[in-house]
């Protein structure tokens, strides 16, 4: 059993180690600047606060960490990416070796996220979608461990709000998944009395709140911007009755469509479409209301306010999807005939960074073509002809003064939009068409 299960587990770090070192050489080879997500994460990270004019802070914390130990590395910042990826991948296999007791099922759960473009073919782009994944995992397993615990650990409670409050900090919408698990936590309590409310509960709930405390005053102080641009984004401003159902239903249908190469992938693996849904399966219910619910709150959102949800605001949601449907079709699994299977995920698992490898380099009007190192060489240059002394800081938008940021030596700080206070009280500075950059 032993050598069994070492011979699983070596097969999934292999896995986790070659998806990691793929998606992060094929991106530092094929492109010339890092993507418009990283670069805006990188701007706010070198003048970090509790919030930005997007997003929460959490991006921009992450990414200013490996800028603080890698520097002006470009391949660094494809590797932050795959690092959230495989931990998210490591906390699903160990979630579903929790629900089946079996390693090659677990592993088997994980594979099936290869064919989820979600997990390869979009994570070079270190953004706050990414950013949700490890923690989106780990907030589960440890959810789970509390739903099936006989003796509440306080610790896991602990470990719920500290990874929550990290998650909702990297992006807004992780809030549907802690909706799901405080729905399911609720019906179980309250309406089928099978569970009894303990006050250890409370302990993720402050955490969580108190983690939360910094960036809601920061929110308060600065108009709730980040909550304004999430409505624009979503396009609330000028929803008309009809988008309510036709802005959900292309909602519902890209889903779908998302999902065929995983289905394709669920077909190779069992002999028959059968299966029987019984919700007094206590896995299944749990596996349920993590997986379904936060999609169809998803939905229900579009539905109610005509919203438009981004394709890539699903990023975390189907981090489970490998492990409901391998539980739902265990029974119709041929573990000795699964060489399909494998053909298959080995497919998606080589076809990603090849179409990704064959598209940067065939497309040329990229942001990802950007010549942000020469661009930043040349304001240098023009720089030096009046002053002696380093830049400090940079104002414009996110892309261009963004650019300048991470590829000047001197790492100049990101001061916003043509921060007119800054430039009045700076004795030294240049403006280089829409960029502005100087000294304190």
């Amino acid at each position: 059993m032993d050598v069994f299960r070492r011979n699983i587990n070596n097969i999934f770090f292999i896995f986790l180690l070659s998806h990691l070192i793929i998606w992060t050489l094929v991106p530092t080879i094929t492109n010339h600047n890092l993507p418009l997500d990283v670069i805006e994460a990188l701007a706010w990270g070198s003048n970090l606060d509790w919030g930005f004019n997007k997003h929460p802070p959490g991006s921009a914390f992450f990414s200013e960490i490996f800028y603080q130990i890698f520097g002006a590395q470009d391949w660094a910042y494809y590797l932050l990416s795959q690092v959230f990826v495989t931990i998210a991948f490591f906390y699903v296999f160990k979630f579903a070796y929790e629900i089946f007791k079996n390693f090659k099922l677990s592993l088997i759960s994980v594979f099936l996220l290869e064919s989820i473009y979600f997990y390869n073919y979009t994570t070079p782009e270190f953004n706050v979608n990414v950013c949700q994944l490890p923690f989106w995992s780990i907030v589960i397993y440890y959810s789970w461990k509390i739903y099936c615990a006989k003796e509440i650990n306080i610790y896991d409670c602990f470990l719920v709000g500290l990874f929550a409050a990290v998650g909702f900090l990297s992006k807004y919408l992780f809030i549907y998944l802690l909706v799901s698990i405080d729905l399911l936590f609720i019906y179980l309590i309250f309406i089928k009395k099978t569970k009894k409310f303990d006050f250890k509960y409370l302990v993720t709930i402050e955490v969580f709140f108190v983690l939360l405390v910094p960036h809601l005053v920061w929110l308060f102080n600065n108009d709730f911007i980040t909550i304004s641009y999430g409505l624009e984004r979503a396009g609330l401003e000028e929803t008309v009755i009809f988008d309510h159902f036709k802005y959900s239903f292309i909602f519902l249908f890209k889903q779908i469509g998302i999902l065929i190469p995983f289905f394709f992938l669920v077909f190779l693996l069992v002999k028959k479409i059968k299966f029987r849904i019984n919700l007094k399966d206590q896995k299944l219910l749990f596996l349920i209301f993590i997986n379904f619910l936060p999609i169809i709150l998803m939905f229900v959102t579009s539905l109610i306010t005509g919203s438009k949800i981004r394709t890539m605001w699903m990023t975390p949601f189907y981090l489970f999807f490998g492990v409901l449907f391998v539980y739902i079709f265990q029974s119709q699994i041929n573990l000795k005939k699964i060489n399909y299977f494998f053909y298959g995920f080995l497919f998606f698992f080589f076809l990603s960074p090849i179409l990704y490898s064959f598209d940067s380099v065939i497309t040329t009007d990229k942001r990802t073509d950007y010549p942000g190192k020469k661009i930043a060489t040349k304001v240098q240059i023009i720089w030096n002809k009046d002053f002696n002394q380093d830049i400090e800081f940079v104002t414009g938008n996110e892309w261009k003064a963004g650019n300048l940021s991470y590829h000047l030596k001197s790492r100049p700080k990101w001061e916003g939009f043509n921060n007119k206070e800054i430039l009045e009280n700076s004795s030294q500075f240049i403006c280089v068409e829409d960029v502005c950059l100087g000294r304190y």
